[in-house]
């Protein structure tokens, strides 16, 4: 695992670390030194953690005038153990919330299990967004992953499934992956609101 990078070919448009306005502002990065690991295995360096021993994040794009934001995940997501969705509200989605980010896509390619509890905090983002035609989406998740998710009704509050598989998303610039979420989302809800 150590050698999965969060996406880098996006860092001449936005970089977190330089955007005072991301809760990742001002963090430096070692790129010789692991130190997080999810179980007994270290990650990349360039993860940020948030405060789940088992996920990390990576925003790899925001852009404030179109209110959307772009994070790539890795690691184990446990709402039952780790209450894993509570840190990332706190910690990624408030502050980005608060600078009027209401299109959320989270790229869960790495996302390797998913191990639900109740669904309070889906549903809390859910009517964080429900008035200013937001969105959430999960892109790339798989099928145990999605499947897991479904069973703890997250799908009631956030777009997921197989219409939202984009396998070759690090192809795309930014903004075009975001008209491809879109396009993906109106032509199978018919809309780009919430579920």
């Amino acid at each position: 695992m150590h050698d999965i990078e969060p996406h880098y070919l996006w860092r001449d448009s936005y970089v977190a670390a330089h955007d005072h306005r991301s809760p990742h502002y001002g963090r430096t990065y070692d790129e010789f030194r692991f130190t997080n690991k999810i179980y007994n295995y270290f990650i990349h360096p360039q993860w940020d953690e948030f405060g789940s021993g088992t996920l990390y994040s990576k925003i790899i794009y925001v852009d404030y005038d179109e209110h959307v934001a772009i994070v790539e995940l890795i690691g184990e997501w446990n709402d039952c153990l780790g209450n894993d969705i509570l840190f990332l509200k706190q910690n990624i989605i408030d502050p980005l919330l608060l600078e009027g980010v209401r299109k959320f896509i989270l790229l869960l390619d790495n996302v390797l299990t998913f191990h639900g509890s109740d669904n309070c905090y889906y549903e809390e983002w859910y009517e964080d967004l429900i008035n200013v035609n937001g969105y959430i989406s999960f892109v790339n998740v798989s099928r145990d992953v999605g499947d897991e998710m479904t069973a703890t009704q997250i799908h009631h509050y956030v777009n997921l499934g197989a219409h939202l598989e984009v396998p070759n998303w690090r192809s795309y610039k930014p903004t075009n992956l975001t008209r491809q979420v879109e396009m993906r989302l109106q032509e199978h809800t018919g809309t780009l609101e919430l579920p």
